[in-house]
């Protein structure tokens, strides 16, 4: 991390286990990486649909679920030392047109996150997906950033930040270093983009392919090789996690 830093400004930080994960890494290492300069986007595991239907099933209601994970994701954050204020993002795997429980559960966790001293956000796709016949007959499309956000002006919530997930090319450039600027990702007044993951999603970034190694990765400049995931924002601290 320490040669990264220069090339690159913030880091994604994991206050749970990521997707898949049993154990978390990232524990107990913001200082050693706030000391090296680095900035943060600071994230949380959401849940997928069928654990928020097995959890409903048990007697656990999606708000319940949501509220309880906002609670492990603020102690967390307070544990690792982010200050007062710092956006917390909860990771929206799933996309398209959030389903009943899906949204109880996200915007539970986010009021919930609202109610302390830290900030909700949200990552989230931002590629438009069919959505059934428009207003005039024609296929309408929808992000999932879309949705949530007029679910929570719907319900008068509190604000929420994005971190938005479109990875296709375009608007995406590809694993190139030069980011580009949040806005040009197609969901507006986002907080970051991510715009290259590993592997890449062949089906939408064939016009990108020749900027991904062979192997379909994206790797850290040489002398390093690491694979990553590529993120813009008009912060060097994203979450203000510093």
């Amino acid at each position: 991390m320490r040669s990264l830093y220069g090339t690159f400004a913030f880091t994604g930080y994991w206050l749970t286990p990521p997707p898949g994960e049993r154990s978390n890494t990232w524990i107990g290492k913001r200082d050693m990486l706030r000391q090296q300069g680095w900035g943060f986007l600071i994230l949380a595991n959401g849940r997928f649909d069928k654990e928020i239907v097995k959890a409903q099933k048990g007697g656990t209601t999606p708000a319940q679920l949501g509220r309880k994970d906002a609670a492990v994701a603020v102690a967390a954050a307070k544990s690792e030392g982010f200050p007062q204020h710092a956006i917390v993002f909860l990771d929206q795997e799933e996309g398209g047109r959030l389903l009943p429980e899906q949204a109880a559960y996200l915007l539970a966790w986010t009021e919930a996150v609202a109610a302390t001293a830290y900030l909700p956000g949200v990552y989230a796709s931002g590629k438009p997906v069919d959505d059934g016949p428009g207003p005039n007959g024609k296929p309408a499309t929808v992000t999932t950033i879309q949705d949530i956000r007029a679910q929570a002006a719907a319900g008068h919530l509190h604000e929420i930040a994005f971190w938005v997930y479109q990875d296709a090319c375009p608007p995406a450039p590809g694993c190139v270093v030069a980011a580009p600027p949040p806005d040009l990702s197609g969901t507006l007044d986002s907080t970051a983009w991510q715009y290259a993951q590993s592997p890449r999603e062949k089906s939408i970034t064939g016009a990108c392919s020749k900027t991904y190694d062979r192997d379909g990765n994206c790797y850290t400049p040489a002398p390093t090789h690491f694979d990553i995931d590529l993120d813009s924002s008009n912060s060097p601290d994203p979450s203000h996690g510093r």
